[in-house]
């Protein structure tokens, strides 16, 4: 079964089951990949759907500390049970761990020394670590290992 075919039955489920938040996060996804095949004229593979999937989850990430400081706590547990649903269909996500392995491989390959080759090391890491971890987090253990 592919991602999208399986996008559509979870979100049949969900609606069956009446789980509003895991639908509409289902709902957006399929949204996001529709438009993108839409405006590309293409139909994208699993590989793409999993890019959108994602940017959707680090958009909801982005959300939740904006959420918290106007104190709307209620937003921030549904944005979290949304990342929740949606992180099923990407890839199993690496630990802090992996990540400092991958980056500190990045960085003897590339010969970085200081911060301004952290666009080196993120042009390294990004490709092997696709949907498996946010950039963010890759950025700040690059500059951890940088200075």
């Amino acid at each position: 079964m592919s991602l999208k075919e399986r996008l559509t039955e979870d979100m049949k489920i969900a609606m069956r089951d009446k789980d509003s938040i895991k639908k509409n996060a289902v709902q957006m996804a399929r949204a996001a990949v529709l438009q993108v095949e839409k405006d590309k004229k293409v139909t994208l593979d699993d590989d793409g759907i999993i890019e959108i999937i994602a940017k959707e989850v680090k958009k909801r990430r982005d959300s939740v500390p904006d959420y918290e400081k106007s104190g709307r706590i209620d937003l921030v547990e549904d944005l979290n049970k949304e990342i929740e649903a949606l992180l099923q269909y990407l890839p199993q996500q690496l630990t802090e761990e992996e990540l400092e392995v991958i980056v500190k491989q990045a960085i003897e390959d590339t010969g970085a020394s200081s911060a301004r080759d952290l666009g080196k090391i993120m042009q390294a890491v990004m490709p092997k670590v696709k949907g498996r971890s946010d950039g963010k987090i890759i950025n700040q253990i690059a500059k951890k290992y940088l200075s």
